[in-house]
């Protein structure tokens, strides 16, 4: 975890396969409007793996996020605006449900509710999203596979999802494969996934219909990204008020890693909106 800068709080939260490191394009200048804290995700960077449990209870959004209310109580911080990507966005708005009080605005990138693409998955998202069926397969599969070269399979889920190959730092991908070379941040990572396809979609659909995100939300996808680009979405936004009231968001050109491949479009809206 880092923290820096002056103001109002704001936490970051990255998304798989990476680490806190993914905002390091954008944080500095959000630095100097915000107090920052990026942290690494449970199971992911530097961060604890707790063991798994047949329910994978411990890697469910759910966990994930009183994790990081926690943290940013021992900051000194009950309430707080949080922008999460992919994962993190999942994370993020797990607790903008779980935690009302503690969440004043919330970001997503590049993703729309994970009951919403289990519900609406078909054979063209499915082809696209395959790493949503793979990483969930169970008895060690999916980590076994990886294993066996994590540094490709890294380089590779990178490069597909970014709209161009130059896009990552190189000293920011040296370190997304120091972090994922270990074989615990893999099963962490899986386990994520296979609490995805269970725990977290029940927990949406103990929602959806029922109660909505009660703060403001700003919703920004790549245009070559997961939330439209790929996946059967017609409109993010029109989705993202099934689930909020208070929605509003546009896309950017680039593909799923806005922080990364747009920083500068990325920074603006967070800024406008934040």
């Amino acid at each position: 975890m880092r923290r820096g800068g002056e103001g109002a709080p704001l936490l970051l939260l990255h998304g798989f396969p990476q680490t806190h490191v993914m905002w390091h394009r954008i944080a500095p200048a959000l630095a100097k409007r915000f107090t920052v804290v990026v942290a690494d995700l449970r199971g992911y960077g530097d961060s604890s793996k707790p063991p798994s449990t047949p329910d994978h209870a411990a890697y469910s959004k759910r966990a994930m996020a009183q994790d990081m209310v926690g943290v940013m109580a021992q900051l000194g911080w009950t309430s707080f605006a949080v922008v999460g990507h992919d994962r993190g966005a999942r994370v993020a708005y797990r607790m903008a449900f779980d935690h009302p009080h503690s969440v004043t605005k919330l970001c997503v990138l590049d993703v729309v509710p994970t009951y919403t693409i289990w519900s609406r998955m078909d054979m063209r998202s499915a082809l696209t999203t395959y790493h949503w069926l793979f990483l969930a397969q169970p008895d060690g599969l999916p980590e076994t596979l990886i294993g066996a070269n994590p540094e490709y399979y890294l380089r590779e889920t990178l490069r597909r999802w970014a709209e161009r190959e130059d896009a990552f730092d190189p000293e920011a991908m040296a370190e997304y494969v120091r972090c994922f070379s270990d074989r615990a941040a893999i099963h962490a990572a899986c386990e994520d996934y296979r609490a995805g396809s269970s725990l977290d979609f029940e927990h949406d659909k103990a929602d959806y219909g029922r109660r909505k995100i009660a703060c403001p939300v700003l919703a920004l996808w790549g245009q070559r990204g997961f939330a439209k680009g790929n996946d059967d979405v017609d409109d993010p936004i029109a989705v993202w008020r099934e689930w909020a009231d208070d929605v509003r968001g546009h896309g950017l050109r680039c593909g799923h890693f806005l922080a990364e491949e747009n920083p500068d479009d990325t920074l603006r809206a967070l800024e406008n909106f934040l």
